[in-house]
């Protein structure tokens, strides 16, 4: 951690990319750290697993941790078998054969189910602070997937999704402006006011500053372990993301917000002067 580029949040972009940290961090990190790491990037073989299924010929994105080839056999393998495959998570061969029976399916979409067993499999992670990370983020889509719901005037128990306090509050509370959270999650009052804005940019802009404000108070006491360094990951690809869609105005933007957000942060008690 000593060693890399800090992140301000004043950068236009982050000093290496999200690839290049990657090739970093792989050099220096192994056992349990190292699975870590992989399960990160993971979310981006599922993406390419199922730019695969949909074209064989597509490009994958760099990314992730596995090659084209990798992906290609475990396709071929999950056809062929019922089982996992060898040096793959089981689920992404339910997936494929999932894939192959309701691809065309009215109302079934690809990403969206590799992207529930994904979470699925890292909300289990050994680590605490990256299983609350992942679980942070699946609750996320499933309270804007409620929201959208809710003002459509549909059943909320159809479009929410997976397993867990927050989707049984979800759907019991459905009535409740905040579904009932907002005393248990602090974060869900942030979510929802990102989520009453109407410029969608201004609106995902909000969601990633609660993101990254986050990730800094989880690492705050723990600078230069294996959890702050993942904490980097994220927020290298946060940054990398907005310096690609809008440079000078994200930038600014993201600032503010995140500075308005650690205006009502709680400080921790052993920082406040008496």
């Amino acid at each position: 951690m000593a060693g890399l580029p800090d992140l301000r949040l004043g950068d236009s972009k982050p000093a290496l990319s999200l690839t290049e940290m990657k090739h970093e961090v792989e050099a220096v990190v192994s056992g349990r750290d190292r699975r870590l790491l992989d399960d990160y990037f993971l979310r981006f073989d599922c993406d390419n697993l199922v730019r695969l299924l949909d074209n064989p010929e597509a490009e994958p994105d760099e990314r992730g941790g596995m090659d084209r080839e990798q992906l290609l056999h475990i396709i071929d393998e999950a056809r062929q078998t019922e089982g996992p495959v060898k040096g793959a998570p089981a689920f992404m061969a339910d997936f494929v054969r999932t894939y192959d029976r309701r691809a065309t399916e009215p109302g079934w979409f690809s990403r969206d189910a590799v992207l529930l067993a994904y979470y699925d499999y890292v909300r289990r992670s050994p680590n605490a602070m990256m299983a609350e990370w992942y679980e942070l983020n699946f609750n996320i889509l499933n309270i804007l997937t409620a929201l959208i719901a809710r003002r459509q005037g549909w059943p909320l128990q159809t479009y929410v999704q997976g397993t867990g306090e927050v989707v049984d509050a979800i759907v019991a509370q459905s009535a409740q402006p905040d579904f009932g959270l907002g005393a248990e999650l602090d974060y869900v009052a942030p979510l929802m006011r990102a989520a009453d804005t109407q410029d969608p940019v201004e609106k995902e802009r909000q969601i990633d500053a609660l993101r990254w404000q986050w990730l800094e108070e989880k690492t705050f006491f723990q600078p230069f372990d294996i959890t702050a360094l993942m904490a980097y990951l994220v927020r290298t690809e946060i940054l990398e993301r907005w310096a690609l869609l809008d440079p000078e105005q994200g930038r600014q933007r993201f600032t503010q917000i995140i500075e308005d957000l650690r205006a009502g942060a709680k400080v921790p008690e052993e920082f406040v002067r008496r």
